[in-house]
């Protein structure tokens, strides 16, 4: 099942610029499925599928956001950065995972009491420059001797979960469903065409693996699978978000308000016309923010046709990331009977 693919890879730690455990999962679940696997100078792993002349990149990066140790004061507590778009209040009270050199250990985040704070400061968003991590320790050597340094990796300590109905939730499904939907979709897909399964680095502080690894590979065209911010809960309009949960895969036409990606109409038309034969439903979406591997990907060579192809999730950037496993599967479904074709390009 899918959803059990999921959990495995939401529930493993993968910060970016870390993505070791996640290459080990993608390795073993291609393994037998694919003709080549490799790994590329800066941490991106390439599966190809070989065919044709034809070739399809299809994107999706390894990488969740979190922290990383930047000082340890005297009784041992520790500050830290961002790696990736967090907001800070989502972090304040959160467990988290430091991934030290004798192995992982667990600690919270915590800031000043709220009981302690004057009427203006309960006003004020709390800044992770505020924050700091208690692990339990009474000293800076009590952390040292755990393995804990500055330039440690910190990740989100939460499990996933089943919701009602077909919905799940879990940290880092931004973008372990691109992945989940990547796997699946090498697994199980019959080309004419070669196809690069790419699973990027660190997509979140930039969409580097994926400019390296298309101006590497330079494929004819490009679709990079990752998640989307629906408007069907409150707090959001359907006129910011237009697509919903349940509704089907997404197709981002425009992403960034047309500052990052204008996806090639042929690749928008080969996608849908591959959902309308095989009765898959699409939505389609016009976004004001937001980018994708495709964003850099369209830019490289002389240009590469790309598309992002995306599974909307509540919550993204938070450690109670939500969507719908109807969505993913269609998602699959759609790549595989997709990749059977080509666009007109």
């Amino acid at each position: 099942m899918v959803k059990e693919l999921l959990r495995t890879l939401s529930d493993a730690h993968g910060l970016t610029s870390s993505e070791g455990n996640i290459r080990e999962i993608v390795r073993k679940e291609l393994a037998g499925h694919v003709d080549e696997i490799r790994e590329d100078t800066m941490g991106n792993l390439i599966a190809v599928k070989r065919g044709g002349d034809f070739s399809i990149m299809v994107a999706a990066h390894m990488d969740e956001i979190g922290l990383m140790v930047q000082y340890i004061d005297d009784k041992g507590f520790i500050r830290v950065v961002p790696l990736g778009g967090w907001f800070g209040p989502v972090l304040y009270t959160q467990r988290v995972v430091l991934h030290g050199a004798k192995g992982p250990v667990r600690g919270v985040i915590g800031a000043k009491p709220p009981h302690k704070m004057k009427d203006e400061e309960r006003k004020k968003e709390i800044k992770i420059e505020d924050m700091f991590i208690d692990i339990g320790a009474a000293s800076a050597d009590e952390v040292a001797a755990l393995g804990i340094e500055i330039g440690t990796p910190i990740t989100i300590d939460r499990e996933f979960a089943d919701l009602a109905g077909n919905r799940v939730t879990g940290k880092a499904l931004d973008n372990r469903v691109g992945v989940a939907m990547l796997i699946r979709t090498l697994q199980q897909a019959k080309s004419p065409h070669t196809i690069y399964g790419v699973f990027t680095v660190q997509e979140e502080i930039g969409l580097k693996g994926a400019k390296v690894s298309a101006y590497s590979l330079n494929p004819d065209c490009a679709i990079a699978t990752d998640v989307t911010i629906p408007g069907d809960h409150p707090g959001i309009e359907k006129r910011d978000a237009s697509v919903e949960m349940g509704k089907g895969p997404v197709l981002v036409i425009v992403s960034a308000s047309g500052r990052g990606l204008m996806a090639d109409p042929r690749m928008t038309a080969w996608l849908r016309e591959t959902g309308k034969k095989n009765d898959i439903p699409v939505q389609i979406e016009v976004g004001t923010g937001g980018n994708t591997d495709a964003t850099i990907i369209h830019l490289e060579r002389e240009g590469i046709p790309s598309i992002p192809l995306s599974i909307a999730a509540r919550y993204i950037h938070s450690p109670v990331e939500v969507i719908d496993m109807a969505d993913l599967e269609a998602g699959i479904r759609l790549l595989v009977e997709a990749l059977k074709t080509r666009p007109a390009l």
